[in-house]
């Protein structure tokens, strides 16, 4: 990692976040979603947006395949490189709510540790972290890219659930049950808190 250059400073916008935000009818904030791979947190979080984008709120996907094509495409699966991962993908979430954008993040992001360092990243209440809750049972079942038996045949090192460790949250802002209800019922869920929490309107 390089060292932080002396010269780089912090420059103000004119047009704060509050401005985008009234523009745009709604709060920002990232809504992170965790959990299993096959866990449904990419389907939950597209449909999500979707949702979101219907209404006309101001919204975007960061998810773990898509940034590794360009943001992240030289980090690797090591612990080390999914906590740098997820650094970056963290401090470009903080950037996006600045520019008042609903921004839904779908990473297995395993280790608590890594996902608290994210959080720490942003104001109380900017980072709500969402548990895609589905067993390793259930994953393996729907594997719809074939991971869990190449982990399983040992083809793929460091697999969460298999050879890698996954650290469930122990306090999420929500849970949804993606093993078992439907994705219409967990897009509800996440809906209602965010109208509960006055990000947006009822």
């Amino acid at each position: 990692m390089s060292e932080k250059s002396s010269n780089v400073v912090w420059h103000k916008a004119l047009v704060t976040r509050e401005d985008r935000q009234r523009r745009n009818h709604h709060k920002s904030v990232v809504l992170w979603f965790t959990g299993l791979s096959a866990s449904g947190k990419s389907t939950l979080a597209h449909a999500v947006e979707k949702r979101l984008h219907d209404d006309g709120c101001n919204t975007f996907v960061l998810d773990g395949d898509n940034v590794r094509h360009g943001l992240c495409s030289d980090l690797g699966f090591s612990l080390e490189d999914r906590a740098e991962n997820l650094r970056r993908i963290g401090e470009v979430a903080k950037l996006m709510i600045e520019a008042g954008t609903i921004v839904l993040t779908a990473f297995i992001s395993p280790l608590r540790q890594d996902r608290e360092r994210v959080r720490s990243l942003f104001p109380h209440g900017d980072f709500l972290e969402i548990y895609c809750d589905a067993s390793i049972e259930v994953c393996e079942s729907r594997d719809p890219k074939g991971l869990y038996r190449r982990a399983r045949a040992g083809e793929i090192p460091d697999f969460t659930g298999i050879s890698s460790p996954y650290e469930a949250p122990i306090n999420p802002e929500l849970r949804c049950n993606t093993g078992e209800d439907p994705v219409e019922e967990n897009v509800e869920q996440v809906l209602e808190m965010l109208r509960k929490r006055g990000i947006i309107s009822g």
